[in-house]
């Protein structure tokens, strides 16, 4: 248990730094993300980054149990 929270810790510490350069390469605004703008009221559903996500960190977690 203490080693995937470790691991954990890594991938956030990592996904911190970085931030800027996943923010150029389109994350966050990609096609099947849901964006509802009306006056005084926007929502904004990231279905297609965090199916992308969690994609990628299933793979890392997969290897890393290997």
């Amino acid at each position: 248990m203490s080693r995937a929270l470790i691991i954990f810790g890594l991938v956030l510490v990592a996904a911190g730094l970085l931030w800027p350069l996943i923010g150029r390469l389109g994350l966050g605004r990609l096609p099947g993300d849901i964006i509802i703008e009306r006056p005084g009221f926007s929502l904004y559903f990231p279905l297609m980054t965090s199916l992308i996500i969690s994609i990628v960190l299933s793979l890392v977690l997969w290897l890393v149990n290997r």
